[in-house]
């Protein structure tokens, strides 16, 4: 079974249990300031999750294009990508905890057709300090399942310490079976949904954990252990609950969020103990295997990181709302994928110039019928690809001769903030790298370097991180007052810029939190001072005026002929939510959007325009804040 049938025998599986399939959304979160990519399938789902009635209805399924950057390093254990496909389907305020885990079973069982004997699952332990109870309900519900397989699945409490006991049910806390996007419950802010989770592993072998040079083989071995022998290939989230100031209280509606990695479902179906081997990467290894004149079984690494770099580079250069490398955020991180691609290929000795958008050719040929962004943006991301690739291999050579040359010159072999800061500016290492190929040479590094660097960094005003959370405080998630009000008055804001600047003006990308508004649009020239203050005029009229806030469902057709804003290739489905700010005959603004949204402009306050700034070729950057809250505050 091919991956391509998996993900189509998902999506219709779920489509025959009344659930409306919907595309995937974009890699580049629209207005979630909590991360810089798109990591979970529940991610663009977030107001829904919260009560928010969503177009398409309750039940909801989908293959969602994800990425991880905290699994860079990760890549290369059998389990780990930082692009993968994940298999979700949603319940909101419908179907809970019954028919989600015996759908799944049928799933996995019947059309998938893997041996139950190899699945195991684990549920939430319960934790009296924040009020949540043991998940019973699932191990009666999964002892039922199984049982009509033939199998007894006995319950198993404190794994970690006594190991498998037998066990086919696991009991673990909420470091392990509790799912939210900010993790462990007293990590979550106010206003985040999450719930307890059962997820369900294959069994790969014992083997694997008995072998002599396993570094747990005198371990407890367990389900959550990791030895490599058990390997999660799906999550049923019960997101019920909320945080709030009092602790975790009911959310509106009970839901189901399922996700499992296409990855993994299709190494486990085709009989794989690593994601690499199987269809999903086989002409990517192939045409490695052509460039270097080398084998993928002698030099997995290598292999590993450049079909998993170029891939995720790919896809996120080739969405919709696609970025180009650079030194700054989510562009930091394509730079990053595509270095490291290009150092690996010289450990396997490629020498063909910009031999990496050859591999991109593939991707996006393996992938634009499922994904047709690939194909609609394929020339600009083989652009982007080969520039970066000249940019770097012109440094690389002497980057390396530097490196070496610095680990000579300093104390003991030692490498320190400012020499890595060197790499950086001068020669295009990301910090990243530079580490890597200390760690591969036994270089250390010495105390107070990383210090240093950032230091250095912070004083040039470039932005080198790479973690994917914490770029901004809080974030339209939460739903907030607050945050609703910045949300509404970006529809303003983007009605108000193509009235002053021409409708040339398209948003292209948004980070609302509690305290500001962040807006980035196509414009090509840096705005006068006098159209900035038209542009805040508008806006503020508009305010003053207690404009009604009214929103209506529609197909997309529907909507595109009334005239409305937004993006057709829509992430919602067939049908669409489209938000009027103002009269029926002449609105103020009339946006495709998913809210939430104020019920007035009353509401908002005064808007004021801090900044207006370049955010990249051909794209202007806004960063607003409202002040007070009510049209009172504007008559002075």
């Amino acid at each position: 079974m091919t991956s391509k049938e998996i993900r189509k025998k998902y999506l219709e599986f779920f489509r025959l249990k009344n659930h409306e399939i919907i595309p995937s959304a974009s890699l580049l979160p629209e207005n979630d300031s909590s991360t810089l990519f798109t990591g979970s399938g529940m991610q663009p789902l977030v107001p829904y999750l919260l009560g928010e009635k969503h177009p398409a209805g309750k039940r909801l399924c989908d293959s969602q294009k994800c990425f991880r950057a905290e699994d860079i390093d990760e890549v290369g254990d059998n389990r780990h990508n930082t692009f993968f496909e994940m298999l979700g389907n949603w319940s909101l305020g419908d179907y809970f905890k019954e028919e989600q885990l015996a759908w799944l079973f049928e799933f996995l069982t019947g059309e998938l057709k893997l041996d139950s004997k190899r699945l195991y699952v684990t549920v939430f332990r319960g934790n009296p300090k924040i009020g949540i109870t043991k998940d019973e309900k699932s191990v009666e519900i999964w002892k039922k399942l199984f049982a009509e397989k033939g199998i007894e699945a006995k319950d198993v409490d404190l794994a970690e310490a006594n190991g498998m006991e037998n066990g086919r049910i696991f009991y673990y806390d909420e470091r392990k079976n509790w799912w939210s996007r900010s993790g462990i419950p007293e990590k979550m802010p106010v206003g985040e949904p999450g719930g307890p989770d059962s997820e369900i592993f294959y069994d790969l072998g014992a083997d694997l954990k008995s072998h002599e040079n396993s570094p747990w083989r005198n371990l407890p071995c367990h389900v959550n252990c990791d030895c490599g022998r058990f390997i999660e290939i799906g999550n049923s989230v019960f997101m019920e609950f909320i945080k709030t100031e009092k602790g975790f209280e009911p959310l509106p509606q009970k839901n189901v969020d399922f996700g499992g990695g296409l990855e993994r479902m299709t190494m486990v179906a085709q009989g794989k103990d690593n994601v690499f081997e199987t269809d999903l990467f086989a002409s990517i290894l192939n045409k490695i295997n052509v460039l270097s004149g080398k084998q993928y079984r002698d030099n997995k690494k290598s292999f590993e990181i450049i079909a998993d770099h170029l891939k995720a580079a790919v896809f996120i250069m080739g969405d919709d709302k696609g970025i180009s490398p650079s030194n700054v955020g989510a562009g930091y991180v394509v730079r990053r994928l595509l270095r490291r691609s290009i150092r690996h290929g010289r450990l396997l000795g490629i020498t063909e110039e910009s031999w990496l958008k050859e591999i991109a050719k593939i991707l996006v040929h393996d992938y634009q019928e499922v994904y047709p962004e690939l194909g609609r943006n394929a020339d600009a991301v083989i652009d982007r690809i080969k520039n970066e690739e000249e940019k770097f291999a012109a440094a690389l050579e002497k980057g390396l001769k530097q490196f070496n040359e610095l680990i000579a010159g300093n104390i003991g072999g030692r490498l320190d903030g400012v020499s890595l800061f060197d790499l950086y500016q001068s020669f295009g290492f990301p910090l990243e790298m530079s580490l890597e190929i200390a760690a591969e040479r036994e270089i250390e590094t010495e105390d107070g370097a990383l210090n240093r660097f950032n230091e250095l960094l912070e004083e040039h005003r470039r932005l080198s991180q790479t973690a994917s959370a914490g770029m901004f405080k809080g974030g339209l998630a939460d739903a907030s007052e607050e945050t609703t009000r910045f949300h509404t008055a970006a529809h303003l804001l983007l009605a108000a810029l193509r009235k002053v600047l021409g409708d040339h003006v398209l948003q292209k990308g948004s980070n609302i939190t509690a305290e500001r508004l962040r807006f980035d649009f196509s414009h090509p020239e840096k705005m006068t001072k006098d159209q900035i203050k038209e542009v805040e005029n508008l806006v503020n009229e508009a305010v003053k005026g207690e404009l009604p806030v009214s929103c209506e469902e529609m197909t997309i057709g529907e909507a595109r002929q009334k005239g409305a804003m937004g993006v057709f290739d829509s992430k919602y489905g067939d049908k669409v939510k489209v938000y009027r700010i103002g009269g029926e005959n002449q609105p103020f603004s009339y946006e495709i959007c998913g809210g939430p949204h104020a019920e007035n402009t009353a509401k908002l306050g005064r808007f004021r325009i801090i900044k207006e700034e370049s955010s990249s070729a051909g794209v202007r950057r806004i960063k607003a804040v409202l002040e007070g809250g009510g049209s009172e505050n504007l008559q002075s």
